[in-house]
């Protein structure tokens, strides 16, 4: 207190003391309803300053002995901070599931951070879920913000979001059960062999496959040259990034249709994220829990197994969620996509599968790197991305590695917008109850951009997690996907590193 910094703040440093002070604690034990003399001398306090862009996901703050939460909001007086700006505090309930509460997908109260407030509330494990809004405009969300302590740290402290995302126990996972893959007796078929004598025939990619898949897919994949160059790359990298994946026919009515579905939700391209609940209807439910994972996902069967490219005409309205159910239900399922996969995979037909069609809205959506996404078994990860672009290759500068350009690929390729999907290394130490969960403390194996109309193959291991990054309200367009995991059998005798994905000290 006694230092330079200080002496140069004489009003921060009253409003410090007066934080600290013993009235001031019970003044706090009063109004949070706790029992006098229950928080210690230890108090936290820290400046935050929020800027364009910012923000928090959901989390309910325990660690260690932190017993009440407090953010006293500095944020410019005049103009008056409205809506626009964002930066809300959100308030989730905590739902009810099994032994334990969860958050919703969609925070039920917000606070806005006016100049010269106060939110508090009491840190509880699996129940004070709360997040930071996206901050839309260019002026700082300036706040003062810390905790009170207790001498114990919280009851039931293994039900807290950190301990949650580090733990692989029964209802963590978001993924859902494979099913089996094209119709039962291939599957079946393929499971007895891959279980007999221990030998493995490689898929056969026939003519008529290659026929069946030119109505969905760019011809350019389905020649003997183009499928020998990506089996090369994938068994090289364990990843592959097919562009303009799809046909000219297909691709250009889903473009047409997500463009308008963005345009008519005012999403993306720097509109404020104001609406929780765009873009959700009978056909596109919210996602959740908060702590793990927000997005939209497609109703399977709602209309888009009897969808064909063909059939739509240009004035029709089609809910580009249709367009993507067709091709998963009809594409993705088949057993003509597991022999194309399993052959440039080099990994076989697979057993099974397990997806969604999602919409990650701008300002909004996100998934969380967590340990119930683990999986027993190796899978070939296949998700099928389209946002706004042209989906192509960008450059760089030779001489400073800068990203060249500024249009929508660029945007998408500079990653400052999100909507990039990561593939990070599981952590294995086991650091206690007051470690703070940091998915960047965690090895990067692989990121990939969000880009329009690609496919993107990537082998994980049962060591791998993922997630989708925040997409944030600069972005050009919500990001939509086909996203799903193959279930894929390794036999014991290979070498299982020939198929992983390389660190970041061997890229």
């Amino acid at each position: 207190d006694g230092s330079e910094l200080a002496a140069n703040m004489p009003n921060l440093m009253k409003l410090k003391n007066a934080i600290y002070s013993p009235q001031y604690r019970a003044f706090i034990e009063n109004i949070a309803g706790l029992e006098a003399g229950s928080l210690t001398d230890e108090v936290d306090c820290a400046a935050n300053c929020h800027t364009r862009g910012c923000h928090l996901l959901c989390h309910d703050d325990v660690i260690g002995t932190r017993k009440v939460s407090y953010i006293i909001y500095l944020t410019d007086a005049k103009p008056e901070w409205t809506d626009s700006d964002g930066g809300r505090l959100e308030l989730y309930d905590a739902i009810a599931e099994e032994d334990r509460f969860v958050p919703g997908a969609l925070p039920v109260k917000t606070v806005l951070p006016a100049f010269n407030s106060m939110a508090y509330f009491v840190v509880e494990p699996g129940v004070s879920f709360h997040s930071v809004q996206e901050v839309f405009c260019d002026r700082p969300r300036l706040s003062i913000q810390g905790w009170y302590h207790t001498k114990e740290a919280p009851s039931q402290i293994e039900n807290a979001t950190l301990q949650r995302l580090k733990s692989t126990g029964e209802g963590e996972n978001t993924e859902g059960t494979f099913q089996p893959m094209a119709d039962e007796a291939t599957t079946a078929a393929v499971a007895a062999e891959n279980e007999g004598n221990g030998t493995e025939s490689e898929p056969t990619f026939s003519s008529e496959d290659g026929k069946f898949l030119g109505e969905y897919i760019n011809k350019a994949y389905l020649t003997e040259e183009s499928l020998n160059e990506i089996r090369t790359r994938f068994e090289e990298e364990s990843s592959v990034k097919l562009r303009h994946f799809l046909n000219d026919e297909w691709s250009s009515k889903i473009k047409a249709a997500f463009t308008r579905q963005d345009k008519g939700d005012k999403v993306g391209e720097n509109n404020p994220s104001l609406d929780y609940h765009v873009g959700i209807n009978e056909k596109w439910k919210a996602v959740g829990p908060a702590h793990k994972q927000r997005f939209l996902q497609y109703q399977e069967g709602s209309g888009g197994s009897a969808l064909s490219a063909k059939k739509a005409s240009s004035e029709d309205v089609v809910d580009v969620g249709e367009y993507l159910d067709h091709l998963k239900q009809n594409l993705f399922q088949s057993a003509e996509f597991g022999r194309w996969i399993g052959w440039l995979s080099s990994l076989g037909f697979p057993l099974g599968y397990r997806g969604r069609i999602r919409r990650f809205r701008p300002g909004l959506d996100y998934t969380v790197a967590h340990y119930g996404i683990l999986t027993t078994n190796a899978v070939l990860d296949t998700t099928l991305c389209f946002c706004g672009g042209e989906g192509n290759q960008c450059s760089f500068d030779e001489e400073t590695n800068e990203l060249i350009g500024s249009d929508d690929d660029a945007i998408w390729e500079s990653g400052d917008v999100g909507g990039f999907e990561c593939y990070i290394e599981a952590d294995d130490d086991d650091e206690g109850a007051e470690a703070e969960y940091d998915e960047e403390d965690d090895t990067q194996l692989l990121s990939v951009s969000a880009s329009f109309n690609t496919l993107s193959l990537v082998y994980r291991d049962p060591g791998t997690m993922k997630f989708v990054k925040y997409v944030g309200s600069g972005a050009p367009s919500s990001r939509w996907d086909i996203a799903l995991e193959y279930d894929v059998k390794i036999d014991e005798d290979d070498d299982d590193d020939e198929h992983q994905l390389p660190t970041d000290e061997e890229n």
